[in-house]
């Protein structure tokens, strides 16, 4: 029977919140502060709790709150910021545009994460900054990432873009660096109704200088201290994050219960699992396995009805629009290697375990011999 399964469905999500949705609008269209305002701070105060340090600053996007991070951590032209290849290209981009230069370390080859063995080596005095990145929502080796960095007295501001209400010993991503940077984006598993993000720190200047950047670097109406963005986040998605935001730990309980499913279908098969986090909880942004012919599978299973995903085809030191960065193909092999293998299979949380079922066994089918059968 031919499948239609999504890779994601948020207007099934939209269903369940509607009229929570429309009143947190009609609010926001009644008080006539569309800009900022009464729910942006509220949703501010919210998120800092779930992230358990004291301020958050909402943004426009996670690109402007890695951006913001940075040139509130003072990082600018001369520095370098050393990150992971195997990431979206914002992580990158946000270095650029603060006029620092990326640098790379490649990748542990179980987690995704930043490999704390690679990491030393690529220090130098010019490193200002270091951006781990947690992949999928699981949170990279904090502990060891900021060992090394203490020791050297470089900041670590965390891409938790795929990670909220993630943990890490205990401890909630964001909350591990100096400061942690997010994306509201629609399909994450916190996302807006449009664009937003937002940078979190127990660091209140910090905080200062990020609120006063992304305003036009006014504190005081008129008055502009420093040169800074129009980085503001809408009234309209600091209202719907509001609302969404009392579901999250509900929606993170129903990830890990579907990918505990597909742990379980999916063993003994010719595949590698996502690597289990016994040092912290996965959020499951993303259930991405690895195998080999990615490419053929991916196509059989949408033959069948299944999408799917790959996060992500090409590391960024190999996208043509950073090859300006020097770097060739065998600079970091174990990203590359990842790339090439990876493969996200359907998670949101109103995916039915029917459905995961219905995934798994086609895969099971292709990956045993059965591809004429779901051709």
């Amino acid at each position: 029977m031919q499948s239609n399964i999504p890779f994601l469905d948020l207007r099934a999500q939209a269903r369940t919140l509607r009229e929570d949705l429309h009143a947190a609008v009609a609010g926001v269209l009644d008080s006539g502060h569309y800009v900022l305002g009464d729910a942006v701070e509220a949703f501010e105060h919210s998120f800092a709790a779930l992230c358990g340090v004291r301020h958050a600053v909402a943004v426009n996007s996670g690109t402007s709150a890695l951006h913001l991070a940075l040139l509130a951590a003072g990082v600018g032209p001369g520095d370098e910021v050393i990150t992971v290849p195997m990431t979206f290209v914002a992580t990158v981009a946000a270095v650029l545009y603060a006029g620092a230069t990326p640098r790379f370390v490649d990748i542990d080859p179980e987690t995704g994460t930043l490999d704390p063995h690679g990491l030393e080596a690529a220090l130098t005095p010019r490193t200002k900054a270091i951006i781990p990145v947690h992949l999928h929502g699981r949170v990279a080796d904090m502990d060891s990432i900021n060992a090394i960095a203490r020791s050297r007295g470089i900041m670590v501001i965390e891409d938790a873009a795929q990670a909220h209400a993630a943990r890490y010993r205990g401890r909630p991503a964001g909350s591990l660096g100096r400061i942690g940077c997010f994306s509201f984006y629609p399909g994450k598993n916190l996302g807006a109704c449009g664009e937003g993000g937002a940078l979190v720190t127990d660091d209140a200047d910090l905080a200062r200088r990020a609120r006063i950047l992304r305003d036009w670097g006014q504190e005081e109406k008129y008055v502009h201290a420093v040169k800074g963005f129009n980085f503001r986040m809408d009234a309209v998605q600091g209202a719907i994050l509001g609302v969404k935001l009392r579901h999250l730990e509900a929606w993170t309980a129903a990830r890990r219960a579907i990918a505990a499913r597909y742990d379980a279908r999916l063993a003994g098969l010719d595949l590698r699992r996502p690597a289990s986090a016994p040092e912290g909880e996965h959020v499951y942004h993303v259930y991405a396995i690895r195998l080999a012919g990615r490419d053929l599978i991916r196509e059989m299973l949408a033959r069948a009805g299944i999408a799917s995903g790959i996060h992500y085809p090409l590391p960024v030191h190999l996208q043509p629009a950073y090859a300006d960065l020097g770097y060739g193909r065998g600079a970091f092999p174990v990203a590359e290697a990842f790339a090439a293998e990876t493969l996200s299979l359907p998670v949101f949380p109103e995916l039915s375990f029917a459905q995961v079922d219905q995934v798994c066994g086609v895969l099971e089918d292709i990956l045993q011999g059965g591809a004429r059968r779901v051709a």
